[in-house]
């Protein structure tokens, strides 16, 4: 049981670093969205990994498509996909 706990917080964490790479671009300004476009497929590609099934890979679309849109860099998506599994999408028993 503990393996399974601290692997759900690993996720937590990383998505939080996920995040905070995304939100970069604002640091930068310019050059910022040119990092979009390079940040967006793989930060797609990540959260696929990350999460498995359909689920997954929609998040990995929508993620791509927060990232690449300037301006919704300020959404936290790795950190709300985790909050989505771990907190609301709960099933019975666990």
């Amino acid at each position: 049981m503990t393996d399974v706990k601290d692997q759900k917080y690993q996720l937590l964490l990383l998505g939080i670093l996920l995040d905070g790479i995304g939100m970069l671009s604002f640091a930068i300004p310019g050059i910022g969205e040119f990092s979009d476009v390079i940040w967006a497929p793989v930060a797609g590609w990540l959260m696929t990994r990350m999460y498995k099934g359909k689920i997954g890979q929609a998040a990995g679309l929508v993620t791509f498509v927060e990232e690449l849109i300037p301006g919704l860099d300020i959404i936290p998506s790795f950190t709300l996909m985790w909050v989505y599994t771990y907190l609301l999408n709960r099933k019975k028993g666990q």
